[in-house]
């Protein structure tokens, strides 16, 4: 499975980079395929509970600071594929590349 989300600080001003580092941080120390862009953090896991755990923890990270959160959550949920992260990217530059 994979889920996409953006965690919003709210109440801290306009420069939130600081607090979106705290939710991607903890995404990134957990060890789960993930990859961030400029409005999601997607992860990647076996199980709800595996990546729900860390979205969880995410949103708590910037919650610790905010006294406000938004979440936005988008789930691809696929039992038995892996590598959804690279593969479903590799399969559309294939198509552009025209293979």
């Amino acid at each position: 499975m994979i889920v996409a989300f953006s965690v919003t600080p709210l109440g801290v001003g306009e420069d939130v980079g600081e607090y979106v580092a705290e939710a991607v941080r903890v995404v990134r120390e957990s060890s789960l395929p993930n990859r961030t862009d400029a409005m999601f953090t997607s992860i990647e896991g076996e199980s709800w509970d595996e990546v729900m755990d860390v979205v969880r923890r995410a949103v708590a990270a910037v919650e610790a600071r905010a006294p406000r959160v938004s979440l936005v959550l988008k789930a691809d949920i696929r039992p038995g594929v892996t590598d959804g992260l690279t593969s479903k990217v590799e399969t559309v530059e294939r198509h552009l590349a025209g293979q």
